[in-house]
């Protein structure tokens, strides 16, 4: 390598290390602390006292909170969270994608903005159309329709609360993986399409299936990369509904809900990073299904 090369390589180097040194700092190390104190209970007073596999093996058979309400709930939700808010989210920037520029930023702006408030502070906002009294807008509307005769108690019936965890979370779905497959859509040539109309495509679906998605599957894997973090990583929307911790029944108790309740309730640190490492492997696993749909080919042998 001559000395021009080896100086751009370099150069390269030093404009990389600054973003390498924050994701070294507060991904990579961030992730080495929680493994180590995985293996060790930490109240987070005294120094780790090292336990081998004890937390793990607590979690799996011993937990009766973590494996029947939290884990279970948490896969639920992301099963329905991840494509719903995903498929939501194309079909979304599909139709803005054919409305003029003007009208285009407004709704843009507008199906945006739930996701830029936190899941939680979008539960309390719900809470008042949820309110299980008259003045709840709900039980307003459907007593004025006289579709019942008395409030419904909808955020105390542990029935009902996940399924209301579930609209508010499609509702505040679009975040900025949504604007990705939107700003995917802009940039599609547009001779493909008149290319592809000449040889015979006769629909809009057959335009979306054989040439939007097709051209847009960097953006459709950012997306569901970002749906699969964002739903696992929601947490205390359930309370924030119910206005109770834990919530009624554990209704709606995700992992996230669990593993802060222990690291940041009781101060069990330990076992408190044995579940974020079990999440990081759940999350993983839905990752390598995200790749394996949406990811090209370079994308799966990196993989």
């Amino acid at each position: 390598m001559n000395k021009s090369k080896r100086k751009k390589v370099n150069d390269a180097y030093l404009f990389a290390l600054p973003y390498f040194l924050v994701f070294f700092t507060f991904v990579i190390a961030l992730i080495v602390i929680s493994v180590v104190l995985s293996f060790t209970y930490y109240d987070t007073i005294n120094f780790p006292d090292f336990v081998g596999l004890r937390n793990y093996v607590n979690l799996f058979t011993q937990d009766t909170d973590f494996m029947q309400y939290a884990l279970p709930t948490t896969i639920k939700y992301a099963l329905i969270i991840g494509p719903g808010g995903y498929i939501i989210s194309f079909l979304m920037a599909w139709l803005l994608a054919q409305v003029s520029y003007k009208l285009r930023t407004v709704l843009a702006i507008i199906l945006y903005s739930p996701s830029l408030t936190s899941g939680v502070l979008m539960a309390v906002i719900w809470k008042v159309t949820f309110s299980g009294d008259t003045r709840g807008y709900l039980n307003y509307f459907l007593l004025q329709m006289g579709f019942i005769n008395e409030p419904v108690q909808w955020l105390q019936d542990s029935n009902m609360i996940f399924g209301i965890m579930i609209f508010v979370g499609l509702w505040s779905s679009m975040s900025v993986g949504f604007l990705a497959m939107l700003s995917g859509i802009l940039n599609i040539d547009k001779d493909l399409y008149e290319a592809a109309y000449v040889d015979g495509m006769k629909s809009r679906w057959q335009e979306i299936f054989y040439i939007t998605i097709p051209s847009i599957k960097p953006q459709m894997l950012f997306g569901a990369v970002m749906a699969v973090v964002g739903t696992f990583n929601a947490a205390g929307m359930a309370s924030a509904l119910t206005g109770a911790y834990p919530p009624p029944q554990l209704a709606g108790w995700l992992i996230v809900d669990h593993m802060n309740d222990f690291g940041f309730s009781r101060y069990e640190m330990g076992y408190a990073s044995a579940m974020s490492v079990v999440l990081l492997m759940i999350v993983m696993i839905f990752y390598y299904v995200s790749v394996s749909l949406f990811g090209e080919k370079k994308d799966k042998r990196i993989r």
